[in-house]
């Protein structure tokens, strides 16, 4: 039986270089999402969502980006999730992006917002109807006593609405505006390139990008 602290593995697919990389870290981000895109990594677009509760308990799960642009990374969900519960309480949190095939991991903190509700509605109705239904029926992270409750939330709910659910007001969008990026790439002897772009608060209007290379 192989254990757990003999699993190795050597890192030799590419490197990163501040030279090659872009100064502009949305610009390298989308670069990368392509790049995983093209090589059909599975779920490419599947992000680590960390938030902290009041308690000062941090908590993680995965969820889907959406869209991304100058103004932020954009991913949608219930509101009264326990994420969505620990973002109002504390609006800061971090993103993780892991294409294990590519060797690469982006790291992306900042302060989360709403989504306007024109943006959360023009996603909503773009949905599958399974997935607008599924919206009403999963009351999210609440403790419920059996997959029953959701097949019956799903059937009431679709009686209920029939091909035109409205977008639930509980429910919706969430954009991280980046103050910190982290792109790493695996090299060989684990000196892996680590490159973090951070706000210039003394460049124009704060928002200038200051590249540098942490050891890994």
């Amino acid at each position: 039986m192989t254990h757990i602290a003999d699993l190795r593995k050597s890192y030799e697919r590419a490197e990163l270089n501040e030279d090659a990389s872009h100064a502009d870290p949305l610009k390298q981000f989308e670069q990368w999402l392509k790049e995983a895109i093209s090589a059909e990594v599975p779920e490419p677009n599947a992000m680590t969502l960390a938030t902290v509760a009041s308690n000062l308990r941090p908590s993680t799960r995965v969820v889907l980006i959406k869209g991304f642009d100058a103004r932020g990374i954009v991913w949608y969900t219930n509101y009264d999730s326990r994420k969505g519960l620990e973002l109002a309480g504390n609006p800061f949190a971090a993103l993780q992006f892991h294409w294990v095939e590519l060797e690469r991991v982006v790291r992306i903190e900042g302060v989360v917002e709403k989504v306007s509700a024109e943006e959360s509605n023009t996603y909503f109705h773009s949905r599958p109807l399974d997935s607008r239904i599924g919206a009403w029926a999963s009351p999210q992270s609440q403790v419920i006593s059996g997959r029953g409750v959701l097949i019956a939330n799903a059937a009431r709910y679709g009686a209920q609405f029939l091909l035109n659910p409205p977008r639930p007001p509980h429910w919706g969008g969430y954009r991280l505006k980046p103050d910190n990026w982290q792109f790493w790439q695996g090299r060989k002897s684990r000196l892996h390139d680590r490159l973090q772009y951070r706000l210039d608060a003394a460049s124009a209007a704060g928002q200038g990008w200051i590249r540098e290379r942490l050891a890994p």
